[in-house]
């Protein structure tokens, strides 16, 4: 199942991507929530529900995807915990060993948008880096989950471009202030339920390209704390809730580690793609 948020004619709505495009959930049953965390909340019966009710749905029902405006997926997550150096490739090309603990950190949903809509790179700063990241999506509510039962809790997958200010992000000894300028982390476009990926969304291809330039290529099997491990140890000091967004790392190949470093400026294409997931496409443009 693949599903979408997006706003069409001022109001926000759920799309549904089937082979033949876009259906708008709004128009095939008034009693889906037009908020997909809302519907998420609701379980994974209630989005086969909307699946099934929109492959049965009438051509009238379908959006053409030029004529919408992608939201992220969730606009407003309960919780945005993102993991850093993931990958030990990334940690060392930062100068690091790989962590022996996950590296956590939040963002708030301010900074968070669509597919297709612009980063913005502030006024302070030039050096607005990107960062192809898998995000995870929890499906229900838990607490003290074991890594055995740990991938029942995702109800799905995305991609996410975890846009960063790096001299922002190395004024502390923490990284939040770099990780939450708006407009800067984009989410989408597609939800992919698990069941269409392998398990831990594990063994998938993660590209980053500036311009058509390949900058990070590598593959989730990678991941130094793989799904099940993440959930459990979160779930070690907080309640996992439905709608709460995991973002699970970058690989090598930020532009601040490459010689000159390269960083995103007005005018660029930032595409991020993850095999079996999509392609998260965002232009570059400067704060007015």
């Amino acid at each position: 199942m693949r599903f979408v948020s997006f706003l069409q004619d001022g109001e926000q709505r759920i799309g549904c991507s089937l082979a033949n495009g876009i259906v708008d959930l709004s128009k095939v049953d008034s009693d889906i929530p037009t908020d997909f965390a809302l519907l998420i909340a609701q379980g994974p019966e209630a989005l086969s529900q909307a699946h099934a009710a929109a492959l049965t749905a009438g051509s009238d029902t379908y959006v053409d995807a030029n004529d919408i405006t992608y939201l992220p997926l969730i606009t407003r997550p309960p919780k945005i915990i993102c993991i850093g150096r993931n990958y030990a490739a990334h940690a060392i090309e930062g100068g690091v060993e790989p962590p022996s603990y996950p590296e956590i950190f939040y963002r708030g949903s301010s900074s968070l948008i669509g597919h297709n809509q612009p980063i913005i790179r502030p006024l302070c700063s030039d050096k607005l880096d990107y960062e192809a990241e898998l995000v995870a999506i929890i499906g229900k509510r838990g607490r003290h989950i074991s890594r055995e039962n740990a991938l029942d809790y995702i109800a799905g997958y995305s991609i996410f471009n975890d846009g960063t200010l790096r001299d922002y992000q190395r004024r502390s000894s923490q990284w939040t202030i770099g990780k939450n300028f708006d407009d800067t982390g984009a989410f989408g476009p597609e939800f992919v339920s698990a069941d269409e990926l392998p398990p831990g969304a594990s063994g998938l291809r993660i590209q980053s390209r500036l311009n058509g330039r390949i900058m990070q290529d590598a593959n989730t099997s990678d991941f130094i704390f793989p799904m099940d491990d993440l959930i459990a140890k979160l779930s070690e000091c907080m309640t996992l809730e439905p709608g709460d967004v995991i973002v699970t790392g970058t690989p090598a190949g930020v532009g601040y580690a490459r010689t000159p470093p390269v960083y995103m400026q007005e005018g660029d294409v930032c595409e991020v793609e993850i095999e079996g997931i999509g392609t998260l496409k965002n232009p570059i443009l400067n704060e007015v």
